[in-house]
């Protein structure tokens, strides 16, 4: 893992962790031991993928963000349909074996219903 994918998923963590305060985002890289700069695209790709929602706020004179994580709802109805659960092979797949994930059309399916909807994931 790359040191940025590594402080990106640290970031994350420590968002997570508080909660429904959130996080400066000055306190944040602060914390992760980075620079602002890495704090801030840090948070950029965060808010891109759509995992934090970033709030203007004055502290101490100066204009950050607080950082909150974006709680993703998933539907019941989508985890009721993950192939998985119907297969008959599903103890016969692993990793790199001749029935596995990374090559099973059903659940590459399923898997693009949300490309094509994200809402319902």
């Amino acid at each position: 893992m790359s040191r940025r994918d590594d402080l990106e998923e640290q970031a994350l963590k420590l968002i997570i962790d508080k909660g429904t305060d959130g996080i400066l985002q000055s306190a944040m890289w602060r914390k992760l031991k980075a620079s602002s700069r890495e704090g801030s695209r840090i948070c950029l790709r965060l808010e891109a993928k759509n995992l934090i929602k970033r709030d203007r706020e004055l502290s101490k004179g100066r204009w950050t963000y607080r950082i909150f994580f974006k709680k993703r709802l998933i539907a019941i109805d989508s985890l009721l349909k993950i192939p998985c659960m119907f297969c008959d092979y599903i103890y016969r797949c692993e990793q790199d074996g001749e029935i596995s994930p990374t090559n099973c059309v059903p659940l590459t399916e399923w898997l693009f219903t949300f490309e094509d909807n994200p809402e319902s994931s």
